[in-house]
């Protein structure tokens, strides 16, 4: 049976369109139900970015769903640390008070927010927002501080955008850190990836310490000692610039700049970088040939390059490989891409932390500083913070750090489906709706020349005692008494009228009222909300989002089929399987460079600095102490993100082991099955053993997400492998961006005896 005969089917066996919530592609998927219980999922043929593709992660949705863990009613911490229920009304009266007293008292600059939704989970986390500015709060954090930030940077300096590869069309792929076929993170990887295996006219080049599922079907691997990676990248670009390889007619037209960069590159001494990063010589020149003389080259870099040393450098570098060679605003190149509701802001600007002065780049606080910017007694910490769709104490470096930094908050508000590790150091906790029980969406859309947007429907009723996060604040400003009903009383009588009405009396308001100003997300949710399709009312904010995107792009927006971006707008609520929103053409690239004149400006003297600086010997940052390099975080078959709780959904690997080499497990004495210790400076854990010929001598691994504790069916708690962060250190970042260095942890292997 397929979705578009589900009409005719019995309600238990329609296939109802959503996707995939457990990575950044957010794949469409088609699910069966039996009352709430997901009983079949496949990939959606009608998604226009994954096309029916699916990996085996999706499959177990159910486990999300319908965790033991789902938390049914608001709970406020007693005196005494227990929890007890109380009503909503309840629970948004005191919050939004007790938010407001810190407010009026400290200012509102010392509430913190952590969160915005996790994978797939955005929509919601819109309208934080209202809430945020109506008490002045002005710092935010997520995930993305932990990963992309260093990236970013160097994106504003570049061209003020994010840029993705056209894998699917690349003579040349290069993924650096990054192992796509367990981590995806573009449409169709692993159909991508057979391909670029299976033509002879392609390529792929690999940089990784790890022999990966990806880096197996590469045509060059190179292999570098971990946290080496900026040197052996230096090396492929020192041979183009040294024997030519560079476009240079692309460059004069289309870069700035280049004259400095191309003088720092010719001194690199190619053969003593091969030396220090492990990687041939003759290896590295020929990956920089191939690179040089493919028609097309796109590169992906991930956590394997942003979480390690160097990372800002990292991402520098990997990107003069398709700048210096012009493989950007051609087919199967490099592109910046349309935005529907941007992440995170490409702006060359540092702002800084109160507390530590530590960098804020694209608007987001680093998470390794955030204990620092609460356990002190200066008087611009934070005192409050509100997290939602996130788990910062598990999430963060240096759990320990995090809890004790938490629990000395004068309120800590949680809003999440599960009661996680942060929410058990919650003031209050509020109970949200599934991603399959509200209306939802990502604004992961990063794809040119056609991207896409998804508005996934409700499968259900939110669960008895929950509300989706739009309702969630919505309330919480109602809580604040910041808007008079009177203002929003014509706005709902135009949303009946009808859309051209409606943004009429829209402008008109939000241009009289400086707190509507503010407060926009929830003008929109109280006043378009509910004229939308039933259950459809957190879809409101899409409508300025559309009207925008039909703004910055309006070409791109009518070669999808839109006239303008009411039109957008409601073929995105008519379109539960999603819609391309824009279609771009090649050479509109350059248009969507945010600098005057529309070049490339490749020149950013900090990151010139830092290449001449890797003259000096590589810095050894493991010791006698710690000799060997923990990488924490890594993907695998049976791993996904932290709203898989419980482990009953793995088929292999259920307690994360511990992979380490041939080598390593030899001289340690460990043996496959056992157990090992782990010791840092941060702490120490114990892990199951897995003794891999994919890992060098010197470098161990423990996937990501593990180390939660979930209820199993007896009642009680347990926890399952061994949490990261318990490992990391705040202390270990990166000098630019602050980014952690997760897969560079100087540790100690030792057995554990069997008694």
């Amino acid at each position: 049976m397929t979705a578009d005969v589900a009409s005719a089917a019995t309600p238990r066996e329609q296939w109802q369109p959503t996707a995939c919530i457990l990575c950044e592609c957010n794949c469409g998927i088609v699910v069966q139900l039996d009352d709430r219980r997901l009983t079949k999922i496949r990939g959606d043929k009608a998604h226009p970015a994954s096309q029916g593709y699916t990996c085996n992660k999706a499959l177990r949705l159910d486990h999300y769903q319908n965790n033991r863990g789902r938390l049914t009613s608001p709970l406020r911490r007693r005196p005494d640390g227990e929890y007890e229920e109380i009503d909503w009304d309840t629970a948004i009266s005191e919050i939004a008070a007790g938010f407001k007293d810190i407010a009026e008292r400290f200012g509102g600059d010392k509430i913190f927010y952590y969160g915005g939704g996790g994978q797939g989970n955005h929509l919601g986390g819109a309208y934080s927002g209202a809430f945020l500015k109506a008490l002045g709060a002005r710092y935010r954090s997520n995930a993305l501080a932990q990963e992309k930030t260093g990236e970013a940077w160097v994106d504003a300096h570049l061209y003020g955008g994010h840029t993705r590869g056209e894998f699917e069309h690349a003579e040349v792929s290069v993924f650096v850190g990054k192992n796509p076929w367990m981590s995806q993170s573009f449409p169709r990887a692993r159909v991508v990836l057979n391909d670029i295996a299976k033509d002879p006219l392609r390529s792929m080049i690999v940089i990784d310490p790890v022999v990966t599922d990806t880096a197996k079907m590469a045509d060059f691997h190179l292999r570098v000692r971990p946290g080496t990676d900026a040197w052996c990248l230096a090396a492929l670009v020192g041979v183009l610039v040294q024997e030519n390889l560079c476009d240079e007619a692309f460059l004069a037209e289309h870069v700035t700049g280049v004259e400095p960069v191309r003088d720092v590159l010719r001194d690199i001494p190619v053969a003593d970088y091969a030396q220090r990063c492990g990687v041939d010589e003759e290896l590295i020149r020929v990956a920089a040939r191939r690179i040089g003389t493919a028609d097309s080259v796109a590169v992906f870099e991930d956590l394997g390059v942003q979480q390690a040393p160097n990372s800002t450098l990292c991402s520098y570098l990997d990107k003069l490989l398709w700048i210096l060679t012009g493989n950007f605003a051609k087919r199967g190149g490099q592109h910046l891409h349309s935005s529907f509701g941007p992440l995170l802001r490409h702006a060359p600007e540092i702002g800084r932390t109160p507390v530590t002065g530590a960098p804020i780049i694209g608007g987001l606080v680093p998470g390794n500083v955030v204990p620092e910017e609460i356990l002190t007694d200066h008087p611009d910490r934070f005192r409050a913070m509100i997290v939602e769709s996130s788990n910062p104490a598990h999430s963060l470096a240096n759990s320990a750090a995090c809890r004790e930094a938490f629990r000395s908050l004068d309120l800590l508000v949680v809003i999440d489906v599960a009661m996680t590790e942060t929410a058990r150091l919650a003031h209050y906790v509020l109970p949200a709706a599934s991603q399959f029980e509200k209306a939802e969406a990502t604004f992961f859309n990063l794809e040119f020349p056609h991207n896409t947007f998804h508005l996934r429907h409700p499968l259900m009723d939110p669960l008895p005692g929950t509300l989706p996060e739009a309702e969630i604040w919505a309330r919480l400003v109602r809580g604040l008494g910041v808007v008079d009903e009177a203002e929003l009383a014509p706005l709902r009588a135009a949303a009946k009228q009808g859309r051209a009405e409606f943004a009429e009396a829209f402008l008109h308001a939000v241009g009289s009222s400086p707190m509507l100003g503010k407060v926009l997300p929830y003008v929109l949710y109280e006043t378009l909300g509910p004229t939308l399709p039933e259950g459809l009312s957190s879809a409101a904010a899409l409508w300025g989002l559309a009207l925008k995107a039909a703004l910055a792009y309006p070409e791109a927006v009518r070669r999808a089929g839109y006239a303008d971006g009411n039109a957008l707008f409601d073929a995105i609520l008519a379109s539960p399987s999603g819609l391309t929103f824009t279609v771009h053409e090649y050479a509109e690239d350059f248009e969507l460079i945010s600098h005057p004149d529309r070049k490339i400006a490749l020149h950013m003297p900090q990151m010139l600095d830092e290449i001449r600086a890797l003259a000096a010997s590589a810095p050894t940052l493991t010791s006698p102490e710690f000799p060997i390099v923990l990488s924490v975080g890594e993907r695998r078959a049976y791993t996904a993100n932290d709203i898989l709780r419980d482990p009953s959904w793995r088929k292999r690997d259920r307690d994360g082991a511990l992979r380490v080499s041939v080598e390593d497990a030899e001289a340690l004495g460990l043996s496959n099955g056992g157990r090992a210790r782990i010791t840092t400076a941060a702490g120490i854990a114990e892990a199951t053993v897995e003794i891999s010929e994919a890992m060098l001598p010197g470098h161990t691994s423990l996937p990501n997400g593990y180390g939660l504790d979930f209820e199993t069916e007896d009642g009680g708690t347990h926890v399952a492998g061994v949490a990261p962060n318990a490992l990391t250190s705040t202390r270990w970042r990166d000098a630019y961006s602050a980014t952690p260095w997760h897969k560079h942890v100087p540790a100690r292997i030792e057995p554990v005896p069997v008694h």
